[in-house]
């Protein structure tokens, strides 16, 4: 049995992991939950998996916890996090928080020995040379939770020796791909909030319909597979069924197919190196029919262009082009800036905090907080 800590047990990616732990009690014991905000819902979780210790970030009030569920070690704010990542039994912790907070979190979970489950893009992005160099010292190799890194890592898993050329990173393209530049600057949050194929968190959810989703995915994809970026192409796939693909040297090219349900990449890396029974049908391809693959339009969709320039210059930019993003997104949400103004003001943080370095966490927590600083300060 498999001791499991999950970071963000209330997000969508945290309730389908517990969903399959709930499918397999004789695989998964849960030991920690945590989660940002939402207590009634953890402590529906507490109630269910009886974990050894849960967190809210949030600060609470130890006496609103309800009296069945003292039997667990609850914990606030950073510390939390702390506990659940690397002190609290476990074999393997599920980092499935947003921002960068979860970097910290898959740094103590390393130092700790766990094996990590990553669900956290910006862990990577903001530190990927810090934590590919940890995990190689730990001798803990990341098992990528993404759909599109989980794919790309199943495929590279059958290369048998065959050298790998390109990564085909596969977007759904959200749903502004068939809106022209005029209607995506003026598009608001309830437009960008539809996404046509997934159900995720709002600011992931606005990434994908700004497509900083697959500018943040081309930086992991980068530290994962130690792939450059200009062998990392963007496809876009409406569908949703091909979940990314690899071009090896013969030309062969394998792709990872799937409905879009988390709980397959979810189920992978939790039961890896071998296959759990997840519940999710495999797709009908009569059904289907045809499966459509489009060149992204990077007029339309700047994130894509500028995630290369700063995975191009180096140093603390692609923490910057996180930090500016994350910033301007919530401030999208809020309704103060338009939908194009988000990209606008990543550009302007990037230009304007060039050559920032990035050689430790602390360099890194400085350029982020920099970064929101300049987003904060924009005016258009």
């Amino acid at each position: 049995m498999k001791k499991i800590a999950i970071l963000g047990s209330t997000g969508s990616i945290g309730t389908q992991a517990l969903d399959l732990c709930r499918r397999h009690p004789d695989r998964y014991r849960v030991t920690a939950l945590t989660a940002r905000s939402s207590r009634e819902k953890l402590f529906e979780q507490v109630r269910e998996f009886r974990p050894e210790m849960a967190g809210l970030l949030e600060t609470f009030d130890p006496a609103d916890i309800p009296e069945d569920l003292k039997f667990c070690h609850w914990m606030t704010g950073p510390e939390a996090l702390k506990a659940a990542a690397a002190e609290v039994d476990a074999d393997q912790v599920l980092v499935s928080i947003v921002g960068i907070a979860g970097l910290r979190s898959v740094m103590d979970a390393l130092e700790a020995g766990r094996q990590v489950l990553l669900a956290n893009k910006e862990a990577l992005v903001t530190g990927g040379h810090l934590v590919t160099d940890l995990a190689r010292k730990k001798g803990r190799p990341l098992l990528p939770v993404d759909s599109e890194h989980s794919a790309i890592f199943q495929c590279l898993r059958a290369a048998d020796g065959n050298p790998a050329e390109k990564i085909l990173l596969t977007a759904s393209g959200g749903p502004f791909r068939t809106w022209n530049r005029e209607q995506i600057e003026k598009a608001t949050p309830r437009d960008a909030l539809k996404h046509p194929n997934w159900n995720m968190g709002a600011k992931i959810t606005v990434d994908s319909a700004s497509m900083f989703n697959k500018g943040l995915e081309i930086m992991e994809a980068r530290w994962l597979f130690d792939m450059p970026e200009e062998q990392i192409q963007v496809v876009v796939h409406p569908e949703s069924i091909v979940h990314s693909a690899v071009v090896f040297r013969d030309g062969a090219v394998l792709a990872q197919l799937g409905q879009p349900d988390m709980r397959v990449p979810i189920g992978y890396a939790m039961a890896f190196p071998e296959r759990l029974e997840t519940g999710v049908m495999p797709p009908d391809l009569f059904a289907l029919g045809a499966l459509t693959f489009e060149k992204p339009d990077e007029e339309k969709f700047p994130a894509l262009r500028l995630a290369k320039e700063a995975l191009r210059a180096g140093g603390a930019a692609c923490t910057v082009f996180n930090g500016a993003n994350e910033e301007a997104v919530a401030a999208f949400l809020r309704e103060e800036i338009p939908f194009g103004g988000i990209a606008r003001r990543v550009e302007k943080a990037l230009d304007s905090l060039a050559g920032l370095k990035a050689d430790c966490l602390e360099d890194i927590l400085e350029a982020d907080r920099r970064a929101r600083e300049t987003v904060r300060s924009y005016a258009e």
